[in-house]
């Protein structure tokens, strides 16, 4: 009996492989844990008797990938990615690839360094990618690394552009950039305030937003160094932010009362078109902590009310659980 293979299982076949292609692509650039990338997908795939073809596809999306070729992951996350890679086609054939085999040297001959680079695909096209320390906590501070709340609150930004575009901006706890780099890139401000207190991560975040700069020659952007209690109110009035902005700032009790007291000040901070917007993204790893902002905010009149962005557009941890709050006296 013959089997009849339509066109349409063909363009199924294809659009599956470029989407694990693709997903591939945006795992591995923004350095997400090896082990969440679509190994089982591509091992069905290689069943099916896509070897090669398909290996040499995921190769020139990462590793030799234009972004990755400019600002590459680590030494070590690039050398496991390869060897996995390899291990994958050895299981499905006994021809070897060389251009695998050309990659990881060429890996295996690189010395580590302390910081790698992270990449992240906007929807509107181009990449964002920074600069960022290997370890969560260095130089004694959290603030070289991007979080998942600032992921979160760039996706519901976003979404949402019509509530920054042509305005002044301030975000608070700026870190390395993302938030800021991807709002000034797509949704169009008028002027937009990077601020933070650690000299190291000042230095990181001025690094990384001259290294995005090609693309925010539109946007009136600035660093600052901003000590939550010392700024004055005239320097906030002289800021003249609409909206103000910060994720991942509500991680320790210690400087809750400070935080609190500074979006206090910043919501009663009017400015040229008005009360300004105040968002807060955060990732709720001890809900003391979260609990104890959100009173503290109560016991300052600030309420608040909840969104959140609808459309997963980056690669992090979804099982962590992330809240964006809109404040309001």
């Amino acid at each position: 009996m013959e089997t009849t293979i339509s066109s349409s299982n063909f363009a199924d076949d294809a659009s599956q492989v470029k989407d694990i292609v693709s997903i591939f692509r945006v795992q591995f650039l923004a350095m997400c844990r090896l082990n969440t990338l679509p190994w089982s997908l591509l091992e069905a795939e290689l069943t099916n008797g896509r070897s090669s073809d398909l290996i040499l596809d995921i190769l020139n999306q990462t590793c030799l990938h234009t972004v990755c070729l400019q600002h590459p992951p680590s030494v070590k996350y690039r050398r496991l990615f390869l060897q996995q890679l390899i291990k994958m086609h050895e299981s499905t054939t006994t021809e070897p690839l060389d251009e695998l085999y050309d990659a990881l040297s060429e890996v295996l001959s690189l010395e580590e360094k302390s910081t790698c680079y992270k990449s992240y695909f906007l929807p509107s096209g181009g990449t964002v990618s920074l600069t960022e320390s290997q370890a969560v906590i260095s130089e004694g501070t959290t603030g070289l690394v991007t979080w998942e709340a600032a992921l979160y609150l760039t996706e519901w930004a976003l979404e949402n552009p019509q509530m920054f575009s042509g305005r002044t901006l301030l975000e608070l706890g700026s870190g390395v950039g993302l938030t800021g780099i991807a709002i000034c890139r797509s949704c169009k401000p008028r002027k937009y305030v990077f601020s933070d207190f650690h000299p190291r991560v000042l230095q990181k975040l001025r690094t990384n937003v001259n290294l995005n700069s090609h693309d925010l020659s539109d946007v009136s952007v600035y660093v600052e160094e901003l000590d939550w209690a010392e700024v004055s109110e005239d320097r906030l009035i002289d800021i003249d932010a609409n909206t103000v902005i910060a994720a991942d700032v509500v991680y320790d009790p210690d400087i809750v009362d400070c935080l609190v007291s500074l979006l206090g000040r910043v919501l009663k901070c009017s400015t040229t078109s008005g009360q300004p917007d105040v968002y807060i993204a955060s990732t709720i790893r001890n809900p003391e902590t979260y609990s104890f902002f959100k009173k503290q905010l109560a016991n300052a009149g600030v309420k608040h009310s909840i969104t959140g962005p609808t459309t997963q557009i980056f690669p992090y941890n979804r099982f962590s659980t992330i809240e964006l709050i809109k404040l309001y006296l």
